[in-house]
């Protein structure tokens, strides 16, 4: 990448694809007008033309290659009734000083008094806005959007209109939600205090995806939506920043994708991995909140018996969306697809090419499939339909396997951000829910419950992994919390998002007493996992871990 080529980031003339260097790239060398951006020594993210990027692309480039979509993962307040205040680090001594704790989400409210010292100075180092273009306050090598350092917002906040010199602000509230219960100063009015108050913050606000990317997976072009390059990008400014500042770093991701195998072993979430075994970083997640929204199906099939029958309900609203089905090898998963009218209209065999593509036209609805025996970094078996202009009804998929074997597999639709409440599988399972990136090594992934009857969120995702390693990690209060909105003013929001922030700040404790402090100057984002599920508060008449709970409650 370079100063000629840099148009292509915010370009929609251009699509995006997720690349691996590691990987052989000759195929990617042959696309005309192609161009590289770093993200680090492993990973890119490669532009290009946006003709190049057809309803074939799957089949073309990978599965992988595809970035994920992610959405919001927080319930935002629609009445002002009091939420349960923030409690801070039980030790006096022990605020998150020296620590930073970094947001990749929507931004922030910079001006809110509880990010501000009391010489009106910002608790915030930096803030890279990647959706506002800027000639040349770009990050060094990322070449768009604008940063912002500590220096210019201290400026702005003389001014007697900061926007005027930093305009970047959160319209949307969970930026500024998250990092307010991370480590807001206290707000004497309400009686809040965020967990870490000493903890400084280091902020990236997402541009929105890429309308090609959104139309592809049936995305609304209204919908709040993040791709899963710009947030890999988000992480690595992250860790520079950290890196330049010799400081230790909390990533905090409340974002969250039903995207993927559920299996942890996805770009994103090796990419985490990596991070959260380097000594001075943590890594913490939000589990998700797709646990009663009817998105996930589990089937198996035992024989004698030779298939199970799944049903779609699809609403009128949801004409254009995307469904995923995961299978386990050996097993290879065949499909008999029949239309609301009761009509059979395709049967999806077995393909032992390794990669299948199909077309399927019924009247105006038109399904895109393509099926792979051993997807490149799973290697289990995936199906990915994606529906345009779909008929309303029940669809119903006749699922069978190998004949001799028991079969299991896993069927995922979008979260409940792009897809209505009215298309759903009927006989869904809750389980398995937990979002990408969630589902990964060396984090910790955080559930929500409610602090004042210590009940577990109705809609948290559960566990546990694809691979039934266990997840969550934690629950944290994550109910009727309140937090900053974007007016500030205090209203209580729920969602696993807040509950990670709460655990982040707590994560933040646990960083100063190890490496601020040099307790252990050696630890690393496995060893805050360790401390934070040995250390929860579990229930006798529960079994740990639980793929409800986890190894227990953040208090």
């Amino acid at each position: 990448m370079n100063e000629n080529d840099k148009y292509k980031i915010i370009s929609n003339d251009y699509a995006d694809l997720l690349v691996e260097y590691r990987r052989d790239m000759d195929y990617f060398e042959s696309i005309p007008d192609i161009s590289y951006h770093m993200i680090n020594d492993r990973y890119a993210v490669a532009h290009i033309p946006v003709s190049e990027f057809t309803v074939n692309s799957i089949r073309r480039f990978g599965y992988a290659a595809i970035p994920k979509c992610y959405g919001l993962m927080t319930f935002f307040p629609n009445e002002s009734k009091g939420g349960y205040t923030v409690r801070r680090l039980p030790e006096e001594n022990i605020t998150g000083r020296g620590v930073l704790i970094g947001f990749v989400d929507t931004g922030i409210v910079y001006t809110n008094p509880i990010f501000r010292y009391s010489d009106n100075t910002s608790k915030i180092m930096c803030i890279w806005d990647q959706s506002l273009d800027s000639d040349n306050q770009y990050p060094k090598d990322y070449f768009y959007g604008t940063e912002y350092t500590q220096e210019q917002i201290n400026e702005a906040l003389k001014a007697i209109n900061p926007l005027d010199v930093v305009p970047s602000t959160d319209t949307i509230g969970e930026g500024t939600a998250m990092a307010g219960i991370a480590a807001g100063f206290y707000n004497e009015e309400n009686n809040f205090s965020g967990v870490a108050i000493n903890a400084e913050l280091i902020i990236v606000k997402l541009k929105p995806a890429k309308p090609n990317l959104k139309d592809y997976f049936g995305i609304p072009r209204e919908a709040i939506c993040y791709q899963e390059t710009d947030i890999m990008m988000g992480i690595s400014y992250l860790l520079k920043t950290a890196n330049r500042l010799q400081r230790p770093l909390i990533i905090c991701l409340g974002i969250g994708s039903s995207q993927g195998s559920h299996k942890g072993e996805d770009i994103m979430s090796n990419y985490l991995s990596e991070i959260g075994s380097l000594p001075g970083n943590a890594i913490v997640l939000a589990a998700g909140n797709e646990g009663n929204q009817r998105h996930h199906y589990y089937g198996e099939i035992i024989p004698p018996n030779y298939y199970d029958m799944v049903e779609l309900n699809v609403g009128a609203r949801d004409k254009n969306f995307s469904m995923e089905l995961w299978g386990y090898q050996p097993n290879v998963i065949t499909i008999e697809l029949y239309a609301p009218t009761g009509e059979f209209i395709y049967y999806i065999a077995d393909d032992f090419v390794g990669q299948n593509s199909l077309t399927i036209l019924f009247g105006s609805t038109t399904i895109y499939v393509d099926n792979f025996i051993s997807e490149a970094y799973s290697e289990e078996q995936l199906i990915s339909f994606r529906f345009k202009n779909i008929m309303e009804g029940v669809w119903r998929f006749r699922i069978r396997g190998t004949a001799d074997l028991i079969n299991r597999y896993h069927m995922w639709l979008p979260i409940q951000n792009f897809i209505s409440e009215d298309t759903y599988f009927n006989n869904s399972n809750p389980y398995t829910t937990i979002c990408l990136p969630g589902n990964g090594y060396n984090t910790v992934t955080v559930t929500a419950y409610n602090p004042v009857d210590r009940t577990l969120d109705y809609n948290a995702s559960r566990g546990f992994t694809l691979l039934d390693i266990p997840k969550p990690d934690v629950a944290a209060p994550g109910m009727n919390m309140l937090a900053p909105t974007i007016y500030d003013t205090f209203l209580p929001f729920s969602g696993t998002s807040i509950a990670s922030a709460y655990a982040s700040g707590v994560a933040a404790g646990l960083l100063e007493q190890g490496i601020v402090e040099g307790y252990l100057p050696n630890m690393d984002g496995t060893i805050v996992q360790y401390i934070i599920t040995r250390t929860a508060v579990r229930n006798g008449n529960l079994v740990y871990p639980n793929p409800d709970w986890g190894f227990g409650l953040i208090e």
